[in-house]
């Protein structure tokens, strides 16, 4: 017999998604309980770290007025690298140097703690260091958790699933399947701790304002991948991740550690990391199989947010944001359910992925749909094409007497030999399927 609920709903980690339905549960008045595995919030993550304003003011407007912000970013960048140089392009304005500020960088460990006191100060009962083992059924509905303490039996209305990319729960209810390698990134990561004047010296910023790097290219040895690097107020964050079947099936064997390593010493970036001490290194696995890589994320009496669903928009490496709005999707859902008193059945919570549908973040997804799996199939993308457009640009800007329509002809020819005129035209096609 089905013992009787003890929360209106558990919510299963303490991460952006997890923080982002707990919060809105609990402050809409429902009776919340909250668990995560790691010693304290924001303890196990690799998160550059970038925080999109707009998501975080659906739920706590006000969010300025005391969380542990970093820099507002003011300049995007991004690289494309070969063994020695970059060609890049910059986004710089003054506009976002003015508030309400578009984006942040942050220091997770300290951001999620903070997020995890609002969600305690709405009400929410907050338990760390705990371990769900598998989700409780009665029949085909999920109705509660066990956990690793004793007596951890525990139940509720609905269960709320933010616990990360490998969604053990989900997999051990039998909800989806075993995560591919191919669907998931290996990121590392290190905070270098460095004097707040030559941040803003190394990078042309004010006190507050920073800059964020995105890099692709040589730097991950012909894997699909990115790299980056952000200014926070005292240090810099900079990480490097790769597909995990990339990793597995590289021919060099290369580890992520060295991976990292070998970029740090890149000439484009090591003088901008030159002096800084590692205060922080870890390493975590990230979502990246966009679209078609999405499991189901409601059933009866449960929902998926966040990583679990994969859902991390690669493109433009975009996740926090797609966390928090789908954990406070669900938890609207939710709020919308009881308040309708028409239980918590799939058909109930099916307006969870109506909801999903209709936001930026399955559009967003849709749109690059193609995108993974046309990198993965196209290393050319991370090797060749950063060689060639290095090396064009270093023809044209060079002054060494050689009349500019030779050096395009150089040029042409270069891109003709090293592809031909067949491989650029369905290289051009593949880029325009994956990014349409």
């Amino acid at each position: 017999m089905r013992k009787p609920s003890q929360f209106d709903a558990i919510v299963v980690g303490a991460g952006p998604s997890g923080n982002a339905a707990a919060y809105t549960l609990a402050k809409a008045g429902l009776k919340v309980l909250q668990i995560e595995r790691g010693e304290y919030p924001g303890s196990k993550n690799v998160q550059g770290a970038i925080l999109y304003a707009n998501a975080l003011e659906q739920i706590i407007p006000d969010f300025r007025e005391d969380a542990p912000l970093e820099r507002h970013i003011i300049e995007q960048r991004l690289w494309v690298l070969d063994d020695t140089s970059f060609v890049g392009t910059h986004v710089r304005s003054s506009d976002y140097d003015k508030p309400p500020y578009n984006r942040y960088t942050i220091i997770r460990a300290q951001f999620d703690k903070w997020f995890s006191g609002k969600v305690r100060e709405a009400g929410a009962l907050l338990i760390c260091e705990t371990t769900v083992q598998q989700l409780i059924m009665d029949g085909d509905q999920v109705v509660g958790v066990q956990c690793d303490r004793e007596a951890g039996d525990v139940y509720a209305d609905v269960v709320i699933l933010a616990d990360g990319v490998n969604s053990t729960l989900a997999r051990k209810a039998g909800f989806h399947g075993e995560i591919q390698a191919g669907n998931v990134a290996l990121a590392v990561k290190e905070i270098l701790f460095m004097p707040e004047e030559t941040i803003r010296q190394r990078f042309n910023i004010g006190e507050e304002s920073g800059v964020v790097i995105e890099m692709v290219g040589r730097i991950t040895d012909g894997m699909m991948g990115t790299g980056f690097l952000y200014t926070n107020k005292e240090s810099l964050t900079i990480g490097v991740g790769c597909m995990l079947g990339d990793f597995k099936s590289n021919p060099s064997r290369t580890s992520p550690y060295v991976l990292l390593e070998q970029m740090k010493r890149h000439p484009a970036i090591a003088p901008l990391i030159e002096g800084g001490e590692m205060k922080e290194y870890c390493a975590h696995l990230i979502p990246e199989g966009g679209f078609h890589a999405i499991p189901q994320v409601y059933g009866n009496g449960w929902m998926i947010v966040g990583d679990s669903g994969g859902f991390v928009n690669a493109a433009h490496r975009e996740g926090s944001n797609l966390a928090m709005t789908t954990g406070r999707l669900a938890a609207e859902t939710v709020i919308a359910a009881k308040a309708a008193g028409q239980g918590y059945r799939a058909d109930r919570l099916k307006a969870y992925k109506t909801a999903l549908d209709d936001s930026f973040v399955m559009k967003d997804l849709h749109k690059y749909r193609d995108m993974p799996g046309v990198l993965h199939r196209n290393p050319q993308f991370f090797t060749t094409y950063p060689d060639l457009v290095a090396q064009a640009a270093r023809t044209m800007i060079t002054v060494d007497g050689v009349d500019k329509k030779t050096k395009e002809r150089e040029i042409f020819a270069s891109f003709r030999k090293t592809r031909r005129w067949s491989g650029l035209m369905g290289d051009a096609y593949k880029l325009w399927r994956a990014f349409r």
